[in-house]
C-alpha cells in the first residue's frame, strides 16, 4: 500500500501573494504549489480582505503581467484549494504590529507548520511564543529551513 504524503499546511501573507502575481521566484512557487494541491494554505476572514483590497489597487500591479481577470482568476485557484479557518481566540496583544496578528491567529487555529512572509522582522519581537510555527521567508519555506 502506497501512502500519499500530507501536504504541509502554511499561511500565505499578503505579500507573497502580491509577489507571486508579480512573477516573483520563491513566492511564485510558493502559490503554484498551494494551487496544485502540493501545500495546504489556510485562509480565514482577516486575510481574505487582505487579499481583495490588494488586488484591487491596479497601481500596485502596474507592471505585472497578467491583466486585472487574470489576477482575480488566480486568487479564486487559490482560493479553492485553502481550508477555511474559523479564529475563535484572539492571541492579544502579542506582535507589535496589531494588523499581522490574524496571521498568528490563523496559523494557530489550523494548526500550520509555517506563516510565509516577506516581512519576517514584524514577527521577531512577539509577546508570545508557538514552537511548532515558524516564520519564514519564501526562499526559506521552500528550502526546508526554519
Amino acid at each position: 500500500m502506497q501512502y500519499s504524503r500530507v501536504p504541509r499546511i502554511l499561511v500565505v501573507d499578503t505579500d507573497v501573494f502580491v509577489s507571486a502575481l508579480l512573477g516573483k521566484g520563491a513566492s511564485n512557487r510558493i502559490v503554484d504549489a498551494c494551487v496544485a494541491a502540493e501545500l495546504e494554505p489556510l485562509m480565514g476572514a482577516a486575510l481574505l480582505s487582505e487579499y481583495e483590497d490588494v488586488l484591487g489597487r491596479d497601481d500596485l500591479f502596474a507592471n505585472c503581467a497578467l491583466s486585472r481577470r487574470e489576477r482575480e482568476d488566480v486568487l479564486d485557484a487559490f482560493l479553492f484549494r485553502c481550508r477555511w479557518v474559523r479564529i475563535y481566540f484572539a492571541w492579544r496583544p502579542n506582535l507589535r504590529d496589531e494588523g499581522d496578528n490574524h496571521l498568528v491567529e490563523l496559523a494557530v487555529a489550523g494548526n500550520a507548520e509555517a506563516i510565509v512572509t516577506k516581512n519576517t522582522r514584524d514577527f521577531r519581537v512577539s509577546e508570545l511564543r508557538f514552537p511548532g510555527l515558524a516564520i519564514q521567508t519564501p526562499e526559506a519555506f521552500l528550502g526546508g529551513s526554519k
